[in-house]
């Protein structure tokens, strides 16, 4: 059924409509927000599609893993990957669940990892010959249920591991945990990375949670940062160039000098201004260029102008230099 508008609620739109709106004059308020501290250093967009991308391929990885360990239909799919506090992490795991505990290697640091038990009980009644249907959790599992749960927690540590091999990162599974000792993993305020994946079994879903410590995050958005700029375009704008432009600008330490210079003692106590010491070093012979205190070239004292200058006249053939050029040549050095 189509709603009508009578002649009135016409008129009193067109109205609207040449005025600009009964609010148009108003000036809009600004929107106010408090700002928590806690949500510096949040990822950006670019960042976030780079850290995504990256964890999708290990919830692939994991999907072939686990659902060949399990010879079920098995996936795994990412949620979310983000910047939370320890405690933000916490909060957001049931009371009821797995915890576990592992380490990063060589960083030394400690992760933490949560899976639903309504996808790890399904699991341990699946690889004890049962059909892995979903139930009501109601309770914690038991000892042999957490032994057999720490073999799939062992196969997500492997294929993160695996995931994060550009940081030569190795993820060691550590043990379970209750949620009181889970609270000593890290400092509660302390940033992570958060990463969140949904988990797909049979008629089973739940979730798979991880949590690493920011410097984790930093080490891969670094790697993949200069991998990406190692594949960027060549061209005459690049960075590149233009680092080279501004360097050729750059002031560097040379000198126009004579080495081998003596005199006796008793004209150095005859010095006085005005005084002609005498060098015992034939005029014709070239003085030094020193670049950085390394002899380059030889050149004669000249002038430029109002200003001193330096005409260069050949390079300085080195010891190097020599040897390379009898290699060349075929010879040795007598």
């Amino acid at each position: 059924m189509q709603n009508e508008l009578n002649q009135e609620q016409i008129d009193a739109m067109v109205r609207a409509a040449r005025s600009g709106g009964a609010d148009a004059g108003k000036a809009k308020e600004p929107k106010v927000e408090p700002w928590d501290v806690r949500r510096a250093g949040q990822i950006r967009r670019e960042q976030l599609q780079a850290i995504t991308a990256l964890h999708e391929g290990f919830a692939r990885s994991l999907t072939h893993s686990l659902g060949a360990y399990l010879r079920v239909v098995f996936a795994a799919t990412l949620v979310s990957a983000e910047h939370l506090t320890y405690r933000e992490f916490l909060e957001r795991v049931p009371e009821t669940t797995y915890l576990a505990s592992c380490r990063l290697e060589p960083m030394g640091v400690i992760g933490a990892l949560q899976l639903d038990l309504k996808v790890a009980l399904p699991i341990v009644d699946l690889l004890l010959g049962g059909e892995g249907k979903a139930f009501a959790v109601t309770r914690e599992p038991t000892e042999i249920e957490e032994q057999i749960v720490e073999s799939v927690a062992r196969i997500v540590c492997r294929d993160l591991g695996a995931a994060w091999q550009a940081v030569n990162l190795q993820v060691d599974f550590e043990k379970r945990v209750g949620l009181a000792d889970a609270q000593r993993l890290m400092p509660l305020g302390e940033k992570t990375l958060s990463l969140s994946f949904e988990i797909t079994m049979l008629e089973v879903r739940g979730g798979l949670n991880l949590a690493v410590p920011v410097s984790v995050s930093h080490a891969l958005l670094r790697k993949i940062s200069a991998e990406s700029s190692e594949h960027l375009p060549r061209h005459r704008g690049c960075w590149r160039e233009r680092v080279k432009r501004c360097v050729l600008d750059c002031p560097f330490p040379l000198e126009l000098g004579v080495d081998g210079l003596t005199a006796t003692v008793g004209e150095l106590t005859e010095l006085v201004p005005g005084y002609l010491l005498p060098l015992r070093r034939a005029v014709s012979k070239p003085a030094s260029v020193l670049v950085a205190g390394v002899e380059m070239f030889t050149a004669t004292p000249s002038r430029c102008g109002p200003t001193r200058a330096a005409q260069v006249l050949q390079p300085v053939a080195t010891e190097e230099t020599d040897a390379d050029e009898m290699k060349l040549q075929g010879g040795t050095k007598p």
